[in-house]
């Protein structure tokens, strides 16, 4: 692996840190101006005045990425997806469009049922090649962690399946893969009338392949209602917890059932969603240190009220951001998009949305101490944009900014790879 220097970089927004940060801390990215960062075997060395480079290290030991004019942050990670699936659910989006509830759409066989049906007939192979190209696409975004979920197979062989294909990508391609077992993402057909026996079955038949098999370092589950009650939801976390497993939560998203309060009792990573958390489940999560992942992309798709995160955030939570990439409620992976969004509807600063999608998002899958900022000991994932300041990112409204893209210390995307003819 080549050592290199980020050179002459007007700003280089650092997010530092090695724990989430909570409340007005959100605020506080530890911009560094006129600076350079070196990295050696994947991993940041130093940061550096510019005026200061050539008196400490030997140029002609290093390839140099000439940053002049550019602003230069932490890789982008986008902790909440499920970006493998078979199958696209185009029609159920022009349904929404004409008034369509996205329960009752689920309610009819549509939703995630659709989705299952698709997944469970698509191959390993092809699973392997639409997951590969929507790691891509991520790539182009600044993205350099992902977070992956199943829950798309609602039966054992369909949700190892999943788990397996991004086991697989990820010693394939260059993005990261933290991967999250959702077998109790929605109800079986079969369980409709007893929900509760089928989080018996996860737990007697697919909990202990998974953990065996080393396919997941998180358990997460639909806490909703008409999906998973509170007390069901309850049951499966905690034999995950048992087994091995770190927790997450889809909580409160379409009613207030308590999703925040069990996320904060149960010691889950984080809650995701929350679109309808209560006061008490956003202090609860505050105290807990459970990290509050909201998806304004899924939002946006479904045409409802945003989370609260500017009263989260004011409240002393510790707020990620996330896409919520899947084929039904939001066919969306544009962290610009989610940029937008953050901070003109729901009222986040720019500041608060860089650490959101950075040291926050580390933190929501347990891995600030490794990456989500630009510290020194940390590895090398980092994002290079093609404007001087992180001003700019909000400012070019719904686009990329992303000039290039570091992965462990390796190009991994530059945006003049592209050849327009």
């Amino acid at each position: 692996m080549k050592n290199i220097i980020l050179t002459n970089s007007s700003e280089i927004v650092t997010c530092s840190g090695f724990k989430m940060k909570k409340g007005s801390a959100m605020n506080d990215v530890a911009l560094v101006k006129d600076a350079s960062i070196v990295i050696e075997d994947g991993i940041i060395k130093d940061i550096i005045s510019n005026n200061d480079l050539e008196n400490k290290y030997d140029l002609k030991a290093y390839e140099l990425i000439d940053c002049s004019g550019k602003s230069i942050l932490p890789g982008f990670i986008d902790s909440h997806t499920h970006f493998i699936f078979g199958g696209y659910r185009a029609d159920e989006f022009s349904w929404r469009l004409r008034g369509d509830s996205y329960m009752s759409i689920m309610e009819r066989g549509g939703g995630i049922a659709n989705s299952v049906n698709s997944t469970k007939t698509a191959t390993v192979n092809e699973l392997v090649n639409l997951g590969k190209k929507r790691l891509d696409s991520m790539v182009t975004f600044g993205v350099t962690t992902v977070e992956g979920k199943s829950g798309y197979g609602l039966e054992k062989d369909v949700e190892i399946k999943q788990l397996e294909v991004m086991k697989k990508l990820q010693g394939m391609h260059s993005v990261d893969i933290i991967s999250t077992f959702l077998g109790a993402h929605s109800v079986p057909k079969k369980y409709k009338s007893n929900p509760e026996e089928f989080i018996d079955y996860l737990i007697d038949n697919v909990l202990d392949e998974v953990v065996d098999k080393n396919l997941a370092e998180f358990c997460d589950i639909f806490c909703e209602k008409n999906v998973f009650s509170v007390e069901e939801s309850r049951k499966l976390l905690l034999k995950a917890k048992e087994k091995g497993l770190k927790l997450k939560i889809h909580a409160d998203e379409i009613v207030q059932l308590g999703g925040a309060e069990l996320a904060a009792e149960v010691g889950a990573t984080s809650a995701d969603h929350l679109l309808q958390a209560s006061d008490k489940g956003i202090k609860l999560m505050a105290e807990n240190d459970v990290v509050s992942t909201l998806l304004p992309c899924t939002a946006y798709s479904l045409k409802e009220d945003f989370a609260r995160g500017r009263y989260m955030i004011d409240n002393g939570c510790a707020v990620a951001l996330a896409t919520d990439f899947n084929p039904g409620s939001c066919f969306c992976e544009s962290i610009p998009l989610v940029i937008s969004l953050a901070t003109l509807k729901m009222n986040m600063t720019i500041e608060e949305t860089i650490t959101a999608l950075t040291i926050n998002a580390a933190a929501a899958l347990g891995r600030a101490d490794k990456i989500g900022s630009i510290d020194i000991g940390k590895e090398a994932d980092i994002v290079i944009h093609e404007f001087p300041s992180y001003n700019f990112i909000p400012y070019h409204i719904g686009v990329s900014t992303v000039e290039k893209v570091i992965k462990k210390g390796k190009l991994i995307y530059d945006k003049n790879w592209l050849k327009i003819l």
